[in-house]
């Protein structure tokens, strides 16, 4: 998405890298935001915090690697719309799952359940790998860049883990935003799909992200209610 905004800048990267650079980590932050929430809640499919938090540190190296290949290598990529077809498919397989599964007794959370670490990891990584599909033209309009290209994945994969960090709590804390993410989630599959379908009915940047903004206002609107335990007063003798 973050293409014809690099377009509208006309920056000559050999002089301005540093100010592009900026601007790509600062757009990577506002534009994970849904990344970083169904990361979060894949990561709460498993038992406890601490594996949640490991299963995000060692999906997100694998997600790291797996985003270096896609962009040293985006030019063949964007030739073969199959790619991009995967992804919608997986995003929106991803959302079916969600809201087609029963909450667990314990929490709102939806969707899979892991039985190991091992289990989360990949689904991680597959899933920010989906959601890197849809930025693939802006690898080719950096990819005179080698270093800038590293160096702002780099920093957007460090600054996607803190974000699913913070998600991860906020997901027990307010109602709606598991379901919140996960609607956005559809928007990027859908968007994917359109890409495929015709580029012509991509929506632009804008809408996307006002959309996006406006869904996860809703999903902080919210917050979860808990009951606090009534403690009789003892009775005077």
């Amino acid at each position: 998405m973050l293409d014809q905004i690099f377009d509208s800048l006309h920056f000559h990267l050999s002089i301005e890298a540093s100010i592009v650079l900026l601007i790509l980590v600062f757009l990577e932050a506002v534009l994970s935001a849904d990344n970083a929430i169904a990361l979060a809640a894949i990561a709460q499919g498993l038992d406890n915090k601490k594996l949640e938090r490991q299963a995000l540190n060692i999906g997100l190296v694998v997600a790291y690697v797996l985003r270096i290949t896609l962009l040293l290598t985006a030019t063949e990529v964007q030739k073969f719309w199959q790619f991009e077809l995967l992804g919608a498919a997986y995003l929106l397989w991803l959302v079916f799952q969600h809201f087609t599964s029963a909450e667990s007794e314990n929490d709102h959370h939806h969707g899979p359940r892991f039985n190991s670490l091992w289990q989360a990891i990949p689904v991680i990584a597959f899933t920010d790998l989906a959601f890197s599909l849809d930025s693939v033209t802006t690898a080719i309009a950096v990819s005179q860049e080698k270093w800038l290209v590293l160096t702002g994945t780099t920093i957007g994969i460090i600054t996607l883990r803190f974000m699913a960090g913070l998600f991860i709590r906020w997901l027990d804390e307010f109602e709606n935003l598991e379901d919140a993410g996960y609607i956005t989630v559809s928007l990027v599959g859908l968007r994917l799909l359109l890409k495929v379908i015709n580029d012509d009915l991509v929506p632009p940047e804008w809408l996307m992200i006002t959309a996006i903004a406006l869904i996860l206002a809703w999903g902080f609107s919210k917050r979860t209610v808990t009951e606090t335990p009534q403690i009789e007063p003892e009775k005077v003798k």
